[in-house]
């Protein structure tokens, strides 16, 4: 069937029904309005959808009030279809989301759309390359590819659209086929078909002057008139119009009996050339030679295949290209060496062969290496490949440029100048003239270079990376191992050099499996030395470009390579270098240019993976170990100085940050928004440096300022983004502290873990840590968390319903914050307390204390700390039914916390204004505000903030009649509540057991799974 691929894997049709195999068995797509999500999805080929989107596609203006949780369930079911074999709670990899919406990440070839736009592609290039029955064959594939209407079987004003445009598309691309039939001199053959189509499509004039020239062409003049008249009689009587001039003209020139319009005689490859015996042809006059110094294509050139249209596309002068419409088409392809910059470039110098007939020149610039290729070297091998005898050619560089630019000026001529060191070498070696293009390959970016169209060149994506290794090691020992491949192309950073090296390595000793390579890539000290076979070896690629650095780069692609982060900032680099700001990305952009960095944004920094353990041997070998310490504490010293900054302002009237150590400068920060977005953004690379710096100490003194910036980082705690990671750090931290007897380190990093403990709900084991950290700081004498410690620890016991025990603990930590004069330390013990006060029937005291601490926090300006009063004050209010005012402080806490990007108290508000809307019998509002809360602990992986989710979500519901869902949402939020051993499951079991089974009924689920 035309939809189904021979090839394994998945495989989708929008051309005729919407379909979707795997490994050839077709699978259920569902109800209409499923398969209408999927084939949205499928026509977007890998772009995001957002929900509002799908819900105007499917039902328009006619959605349902809960069109959004039917979607969400659409979407959940398909990813169940795509990838049934997905562990439960694992991120989806076809059917991803992206931000707020989601996008279906498509195989490549795998949609029969886009198998029949490549059709018509190759079509095109072959019609305009004179290979007209290679045109017509790959039309006749593309369209086979119909089965039928587009897009049938779905539903929704969007189908419709896509529908009549596939068809429309369908239609011209038939026309296009007619007109290359004509043109091969099919006509006979070709009439039926076009009584057919005019059949079907009376009024599409081209397909009438189509079948005229047919006829015409068959001698049948007649009919050719006679279709003329039918279809000037059906445009008069359909729409009230005339023809076209077009097909006016072409009726006249029948009448006329135009000799132009009789049959083409076949040329080129289409027809055996005759000549007579006979024949007396006048001499031709002499002419230059044609050059064809082109490289062998790449016999196993993999991926890169959208890039590599473009790119020809941009080399044939078409208005996509940067130049003018006069200019001469100049492509510069820049990246790291390995990339495939080279392969890339000889490959489209190939496919662009048909546009340049008068030949291609080749030169390999030898920029990276000792002795570049000098221009004016280059420009005399150029002129004499174009006939020029070596007598004539003149001396000067700037005379055999213009030489060679006069000589190109009446020719069609590619030029592709390889591994080039600069734009001063490349440019007296371009043409001047517009019929010529040229294709430059450099491992810098060129910038300079005028008029050129620059590509980045990045490494191969995953599956392109996995399909070299397997064109080169054997596609059977790739599908017998597939796992240890995709390991082993990860372990080559996705590099087309490492791949092929690796897979040449591995095709030469078949004895071999692709598992013993992973361990082998695995050990970073001898990857590189893995990573060579022959004279190919990575590391020897690497070595020309570095060598070519001034010492001030040499000395930062080095001292970068140490930081374990993913990436780093221009301030962080600036203190590894021990530099300014501007020095830094001055040297940084330069290295960006070079191709040994990248830049995934403004302000960042990485390494590619086999780059950066180049750049740590290299380290090894020049730095020593002392330069290399102090660059590593120079790192820690800014990352903790920029965040007790950002603690201080996410947490006004803290003590925390007065009591850090201090070994070095950072950042200032204008807002806690600003604050704490930078914890959010750094938060990878300070998590490496933490565990980096704990791995390394070596004495206490070494080990506090990782234990400080754990400490420092708490805000980042509320955003919910790095839980897994505090967690890993913690521990990680706290084992050095145990082993250097390193007290200070302990206590500090216990208060984190408690942190951590807690919001994943490990309330006994939060409880022990933090009564350690109490203890721990009493025989210290060290404050720095003690007031923090009696507030987590009155709230943990809280949590667990020990209210009185908790109100003596709030009691304390208020004794202590008034003791050392901290107003801030004060009024949150009394917002927190104001649970408690609740938990004992005291709503007078609860009301107070949440209003005293809101006044407080009011007073002395903190933004953070109002947020969290009102946070708290709203929840005392809707327990005693003061609604309308538990409301207005939720609602102005929320845009708070969603403004400084503290996913954590905006699911905990969410929540508790769904719990207020239910108190109100705002049913409609609970659920949006419950749906948005369980949005947010899912994503954030809060199951505590989950199963309250979807608590109360399940209240809304029965408010809602919705008996059947509801009870499904609250029998999740049991099993979770259950899991986590929170006391909440027994509140819930009551609250299950008292619905009655006749009040469920059979519904569509509005909850993902």
């Amino acid at each position: 069937m035309a939809g189904q691929s021979v090839e394994g894997g998945l495989r989708f049709a929008v051309l005729g029904p919407v379909r979707a195999w795997r490994d050839g068995q077709e699978l259920d797509l569902g109800t209409p309005l499923q398969r209408s999500i999927l084939g949205m999805l499928l026509l977007r080929e890998g772009h995001a959808v957002t929900p509002n989107e799908m819900i105007d596609a499917v039902w328009g203006e006619e959605a349902p009030p809960r069109a959004l949780g039917a979607l969400r369930t659409y979407v959940s079911r398909l990813r169940t279809v795509l990838e049934p074999d997905r562990p439960a709670r694992s991120r989806p990899e076809l059917l991803t989301s992206i931000g707020r919406g989601y996008a279906l990440r498509l195989p490549d070839g795998s949609l029969d759309l886009v198998r029949f736009e490549r059709g018509v592609r190759e079509a095109e290039s072959a019609r305009k390359a004179g290979r007209l029955s290679e045109a017509a064959q790959a039309l006749r594939a593309a369209l086979s590819l119909f089965e039928g209407e587009p897009l049938a079987g779905t539903v929704g004003p969007y189908a419709e659209h896509q529908r009549d445009r596939l068809i429309e598309r369908r239609i011209s691309v038939v026309e296009t086929l007619m007109d290359v039939d004509l043109e091969l001199g099919n006509h006979a053959k070709i009439v039926s078909e076009l009584i057919a189509l005019t059949a079907d499509h009376p009024l599409r004039e081209k397909l009438r002057a189509q079948l005229m020239l047919a006829y015409y062409r068959c001698g049948r003049q007649g009919d050719a008139l006679n279709v003329f008249t039918e279809t000037r009689e059906a445009l008069i009587d359909e729409l009230g119009i005339e023809p076209g001039p077009e097909l006016a003209a072409l009726h006249q020139r029948i009448l006329a009996a135009d000799p132009t319009l009789a049959a083409p005689t076949p040329t080129g490859s289409e027809a055996a050339e005759e000549e007579p015996a006979d024949a007396e042809e006048p001499r031709p006059a002499p002419q230059l030679p044609r050059p064809a110094q082109l490289p062998a294509a790449v016999n196993d050139f993999t991926g890169r295949q959208e890039l590599a249209v473009r790119l020809r596309r941009l080399l044939s002068g078409e208005p996509a290209s940067q130049s003018s419409p006069e200019g001469v088409p100049l492509v510069a392809i820049s990246g790291i060496g390995g990339v495939g910059k080279t392969a890339l470039a000889v490959h489209v110098a190939h496919l662009a062969g048909d546009l340049y007939p008068d030949g291609q020149l080749y030169a390999d610039l030898r920029g990276y290496t000792d002795e570049p290729t000098a221009p004016e070297s280059a420009l005399g091998g150029f002129l004499r490949a174009l006939g020029i005898p070596p007598d004539v050619i003149p001396a000067g560089l700037q005379e055999r440029s213009a030489l060679y630019r006069s000589i190109l000026a009446e020719r069609r001529i590619l030029v592709l100048l390889d591994n080039a060191r600069d734009a001063e070498q490349v440019s007296p070696l371009l043409p001047g003239s517009p019929g010529c293009a040229t294709i430059v390959t450099s491992r810098g970016k060129l910038a300079d270079l005028p008029s050129a169209r620059l590509i980045d060149l990045d490494v191969m994506e995953p599956g392109e990376a996995l399909s070299l290794f397997a064109s080169v090691a054997g596609a059977e020992r790739v599908s017998a191992e597939h796992g240890a491949a995709m390991d082993v192309v990860a372990a080559c950073g996705f590099l087309p050099l490492a791949v092929r090296i690796v897979a040449s390595r591995l095709a030469a000793r078949p004895y071999w499996t692709i598992s013993s390579l992973v361990p082998r890539l695995a050990d970073e000290q001898r990857r590189l030395d893995e990573l060579r076979v022959g004279h190919l070896a990575v590391e020897a690629t690497f070595a020309l470009g570095y060598g070519h650095l001034a010492p001030a780069q040499a000395r930062a692609f080095r001292l970068l390579s140490l930081p374990n982060g993913p990436d780093v900032s221009t301030g962080a680099a600036a203190a590894v270098l021990a530099v300014s700001e501007f020095e830094a990305e001055s040297v940084l952009e330069s290295l960006v240019d070079a191709s040994l960095l990248e830049a995934p944004a403004p302000g960042r920094y990485r390494f590619h993976d086999l780059l950066r353990l180049f750049a740590r041997r290299e380290l090894d070998k020049t730095e020593r170990p002392q330069a290399r310490t102090l660059a590593l504490r120079r790192l820690l010293g800014f990352y903790l100085a920029s965040a007790r900054s950002a603690h201080r302002l996410a947490y006004e009237g803290s003590m925390i940050p007065g009591n850090l150590v201090v070994i070095g400068s950072g950042r200032a920060f204008g807002s806690a928004e600003e604050a704490v977005a930078w914890l959010i953004s750094e938060g990878d690379s300070l998590f490496a440096t933490i565990n980096q710096a704990a791995a390394a100490a070596r004495t206490a003194e070494q080990l506090l300022p990782a234990a400080d910036l754990l400490l420092a980082m708490e805000p980042l705690l509320e955003s919910g983004t790095h839980t897994r990671e505090f967690g890993h750090a913690t521990r990680a931290v706290l084992a050095a502290a145990q082993e250097l007897g390193d007290a200070a380190s302990e206590l500090r990093v216990r208060y984190v873990l408690g942190r951590v403990l807690f919001a994943g709900n490990r309330l006994k084991e939060a409880e022990e840590h933090f009564r350690i950290v109490y203890e721990l700081s009493a025989d210290r004498g060290e404050k720095i968390v003690t007031g923090e410690v009696l507030n987590a620890l009155a709230v943990v016991v809280g949590r667990q319903r020990r209210h009185t025990e908790a109100l003596e603990l709030f009691e304390s930590a208020k004794r202590f914050y008034r003791e050392n004069a901290v107003p801030a330390g004060e009024a949150l013990v009394l917002s927190y307390s104001a649970r408690d006060h609740l938990g004992l029937g005291r709503p007078e005291d609860a009301i107070a204390a949440a209003e005293k601490g809101l006044a407080i926090f009011t007073e002395i300006g903190s933004g953070a700390g109002t947020a969290r009063a009102r946070y708290h004050l709203g929840i005392v209010l809707s327990r005693v039914g003061r609604l309308t005012e538990a409301v207005h402080h939720h609602a102005e806490c929320l845009a708070f916390f969603r403004a400084g990007k503290q996913r954590v108290w905006e699911q905990r508000v969410c929540s508790r204004l769904a719990e207020t809307f239910i108190a109100a019998e705002r049913y409609p509002d609970a659920v949006r505000h419950a749906e948005q809360a369980l949005v947010v602990s899912r994503e954030i992986g809060h199951p505590y903030g989950e199963a309250l989710s979807l608590t109360v979500l399940g209240k809304a519901l029965h408010g809602l009649g919705s008996a059947t869902r509801s009870l499904d949402c609250l029998r999740q939020a049991y099993d979770i509540f259950s899991r986590l051993g929170a006391p909440e499951a027994g509140d819930l079991k009551v609250l299950i057991d008292a619905i009655p089974v006749a009040d469920t009924v059979a519904e569509p689920a509005v909850v993902e799974s």
